[in-house]
């Protein structure tokens, strides 16, 4: 059979996929004149795209990673403002991104992630979620939804606990604090901290050593491990809950605002006031 990415992954415009391997498959999350923030389209393809990995018999191990200089700047401030505007959004990404977060945790194949730059929102549960998670120095790690007026409900509740303890994941979370990578690293949040020049060819040659690898031992041992992500399933579902309910309310319409206007969010306004065009 002929490995061929269009055939397989034309249909992800989104984002770009590249063999740099035998066996490995990179995907590029490919916005990097908005920092690879995340799109409604974008969105739907990185629930999608995990199904057509696990089918794929050309990979045994995948990469991701961002264009240019971030792994992803978070959900683009379009898609925001339709999930606060409109129930009908709010429905579907709510769905989305449970699938999403379920999808990943699914996938037979392992994950890498490596992560330049900014990690935000639904780009960071891409990053945080897959099964080894490799981190550049420059790497900044911030979940996003708190400062936004909004639960942190995209992929935080399942897996920061697990991978930091409650105490460093409530700090981080309620205070949306950025991460940067060596600190990462130091509370378990990422697997490995690397040199920025370094991040790619880390990556690398981590997928080719599980792209060689027992395929069978090493995707049953990933689907053991990931049973205390499907244990805390519940959690995450609430989560991703009061995300949406979050998105119906004033505090998000302010939490936008101050983002597009670069200042300090001011949740303390009158109602009336907030998040006016």
């Amino acid at each position: 059979m002929v490995d061929n990415l269009d055939r397989q992954y034309g249909n992800f415009k989104s984002l770009k996929f590249e063999r740099p391997a035998d066996k490995v498959l990179r995907i590029v999350l490919d916005r990097p004149q908005s920092l690879n923030s995340v799109t409604a389209e974008m969105h739907r393809d990185l629930v999608h795209v995990w199904a057509a990995v696990s089918d794929d018999p050309h990979t045994n191990a995948v990469i991701v990673t961002g264009a240019g200089k971030a792994f992803s700047a978070g959900g683009d401030f379009g898609l925001v403002e339709q999930n606060a505007r409109t129930f009908e959004a709010r429905a579907q990404v709510f769905h989305e991104a449970r699938d999403l977060v379920y999808n990943i945790i699914n996938c037979k194949k392992p994950t890498i992630s490596a992560i330049r730059g900014p990690a935000v929102g639904a780009g960071l549960a891409v990053a945080l979620l897959c099964d080894i998670s490799i981190a550049a120095k420059s790497a900044r790690i911030i979940d996003g939804h708190t400062r936004l007026g909004v639960a942190a409900g995209d992929h935080a509740a399942i897996v920061w606990p697990l991978l930091c303890g409650m105490a460093k994941a409530k700090y981080y979370l309620l205070l949306c604090e950025t991460v940067r990578g060596e600190e990462a690293e130091r509370i378990g949040l990422v697997s490995r901290c690397v040199e920025e020049g370094e991040l790619d060819a880390t990556a690398l040659e981590v997928a080719i050593k599980l792209a060689s690898g027992s395929v069978t031992a090493i995707q049953w041992t990933k689907y053991t491990l990931n049973s205390w992500l499907r244990m805390a399933g519940p959690i995450f579902d609430s989560s991703a809950a009061l995300e949406m309910l979050g998105f119906s309310g004033p505090d998000v319409l302010e939490g936008l605002a101050s983002l597009r206007e670069k200042r300090a969010p001011d949740f303390s306004a009158p109602v009336s006031t907030r998040g006016s065009d």
